[in-house]
């Protein structure tokens, strides 16, 4: 049995991912994700995927953001021990973080498709954009797990192919703040 490739984020109404947390990360409007008053239900669906997540899949670039934070992050515990992948062409092994479990780069899209036809469970992409993209043009994304916050950027990053996907809808709720879990299958 192949393991399920799971995209995971924050995305707007008009489909950007670029810069939930902050300006920081690129987006002259980033910090987007904190205008929005904070409900805990509305990010239960974080905790749900713990255990269906048995690796994660980075980007480098979301790699080199999110390590460092996330190894020491009590909120993001469980995913110390996690097999972690990147995906990329120019990170060293020298450049990986130690400490936060472990971790092997792949060099290609096939790879991942390599690491998706192998054993095991869910492998979830946070962040990463450009990497997603990438893989759903492959037809390698299973399902996207999105928490739609009521906001509109006009433009940034997405996640989505320029090539149509049908997607069907496995689960969804709405929440008091306007954020919008939705829970997509990927139709192969």
């Amino acid at each position: 049995m192949t393991r399920e490739l799971v995209y995971t984020g924050f995305i707007t109404v008009d489909g950007i991912v670029d810069s939930p947390g902050g300006a920081v990360e690129g987006h002259p409007n980033g910090g987007w994700v904190f205008r929005t008053p904070f409900d805990a239900d509305a990010y239960s669906l974080k905790g749900e995927e713990l255990a269906d997540t048995t690796a994660l899949l980075f980007g480098r670039r979301s790699y080199e953001a999110f390590a460092p934070f996330w190894r020491e992050s009590e909120d993001h515990a469980a995913y110390r021990d996690l097999p972690k992948y990147v995906a990329s062409t120019t990170l060293a092994e020298d450049d990986l973080l130690d400490g936060w479990g472990e971790t092997r780069i792949l060099r290609s899209t096939e790879e991942v498709a390599a690491l998706r036809d192998g054993e095991g469970g869910g492998v979830f992409i946070h962040g990463s954009a450009d990497l997603a993209t990438r893989l759903a043009e492959a037809n390698l994304i299973d399902r996207y797990n999105l928490l739609v916050f009521p906001v509109l950027l006009g433009s940034g990053k997405t996640i989505f192919p320029a090539a149509p996907q049908q997607l069907t809808l496995r689960e969804s709720a709405a929440y008091a703040n306007g954020v919008v879990k939705v829970v997509y299958d990927v139709n192969h």
